[in-house]
Order: structure tokens, then C-alpha cells, then sequence
């Protein structure tokens, strides 16, 4: 029988094993929840800033720090946690945002979007294409986790999305919540600046490779 000094090296082997296993391939941009949601679109919106929730018509742009989406609709909402959640409708849409610690950006393309920045997922419906540097799926049906880089593709019928036309221009901006993120955005109340430090130079990196979800759970 192990000694207890024995099991508890083993204990802390197995847990450093399972912290590589679980290692993200990929991750999203992480500053972005702390910045603010801006949009524009051609058509008249509604807009309820109260709710932070809104729908979006005409020529429609949405960003949050390096997230962009582009669509012809966009219903979207912020969430608790300063998050952009948006079902977006185009011909096609294109979204788009920043790897983490990475100049690369991944970009999703379809004739219909789901984003939930709380859960970090991104589905594409109908004629979908994800792109990650040099690689790339396309299929009726992607679900990425924008955290893990961990992907799920399957064949599916189309699925109509709703009409949209021109119109006057719309502009707006939905801040950070400041309950939520304390500081978080740049010249908040009792934000405290980080020290000055210069950085090293960017090594060049290879592009990541997307993995199958199946993978990932082996």
C-alpha cells in the first residue's frame, strides 16, 4: 500500500495532467467584456437602454472591443456580465474577433448567427464558414466555443431569415455596466493604472489548428 506522502505526489501529478489536458487551444479576446457595445444601422431602431437590449435593421455594425458583427438584422442584449449576446441575420454576416495574447483574429461567415459572449459560444446557421489563420470549416451548422477553440460541424436544412431595407442611419453606445466591472474600463472610478512596462518583442507563431469538439473530450 502507498504511503500517504506517496499518494499525495501522485494526487498533484494527475491534477497537473488534467490542467494540460483542459489547456484552451484558443481563446477570445478577454478585454472585451470590459468595453462598451457600440452599434450603427440604417434603418430606425428600438432600442430600450434601460434593458440594454435592442434590434437592429439596415447595413448593421456591432462592436465590443475587437468583436465585430455585421448583418442585415441584429437583435441583441448586454448581459450581467458586460457580454454582448446577438442572433444576427445577413446575406451573409460576418463576425469577427481578436485571439487572446495572439494578433490573429477567427472569423465566422452564414446566413445566420447566434452569439452568447456569457457562454463564449458562436453558432453559425446555413452556408457557414469558420476561418482560424489558415484553416478553415464550412458546413449548414458550426457551433464554436470561442474559449476553448473546440468546434462542431453538421449538415442541415436552410433556414429562412427575415427581410430588411433602407433607411436613416442609427448610431448608439451601451457602456460597461459599472456594478459589474469595478475599474474595469479605462479611466473608471477608482481604477488604479498599471505600472508602465515594456514589452518584448512578438514571436512569430504558428496558426492554431480548430479542434473537433469529439477530440477535445477524448
Amino acid at each position: 500500500m502507498p504511503s500517504p506522502r506517496f499518494a499525495v505526489r501522485w494526487s498533484l501529478a494527475l491534477a497537473a495532467l488534467a490542467a494540460v489536458v483542459a489547456a484552451p487551444l484558443a481563446h477570445a479576446e478577454k478585454a472585451d467584456k470590459a468595453k462598451p457595445i457600440s452599434f450603427t444601422a440604417d434603418q430606425p431602431t428600438e432600442v430600450d437602454f434601460e434593458k440594454r437590449v435592442g434590434t437592429l435593421k439596415g447595413n448593421v455594425v456591432i462592436t465590443q472591443g475587437t468583436l465585430t458583427i455585421k448583418a442585415d438584422r441584429i437583435d441583441f442584449k448586454q448581459n450581467a456580465d458586460n457580454s454582448l449576446s446577438a442572433t444576427a441575420f445577413g446575406n451573409p454576416i460576418a463576425f469577427r474577433q481578436k485571439k487572446d495574447d495572439s494578433d490573429e483574429y477567427f472569423e465566422g461567415f452564414a446566413q445566420k448567427a447566434v452569439y452568447d459572449g456569457s457562454k463564449d459560444l458562436l453558432e453559425l446557421f446555413d452556408r457557414a464558414l469558420l476561418r482560424e489563420g489558415i484553416n478553415e470549416i464550412r458546413s449548414n451548422y458550426i457551433s464554436y466555443n470561442t474559449s476553448t477553440g473546440a468546434f462542431k460541424a453538421e449538415g442541415r436544412p436552410d433556414q429562412a431569415g427575415p427581410a430588411t431595407g433602407p433607411g436613416a442611419r442609427v448610431r448608439g453606445t451601451f457602456q460597461p455596466r459599472s456594478e459589474a466591472a469595478p475599474g474595469a474600463a479605462k479611466g473608471a472610478p477608482g481604477a488604479t493604472p498599471a505600472p508602465a512596462s515594456k514589452a518584448p518583442p512578438a514571436k512569430a507563431q504558428a496558426p492554431l489548428k480548430l479542434t473537433p469538439d469529439s477530440a477535445i473530450k477524448q
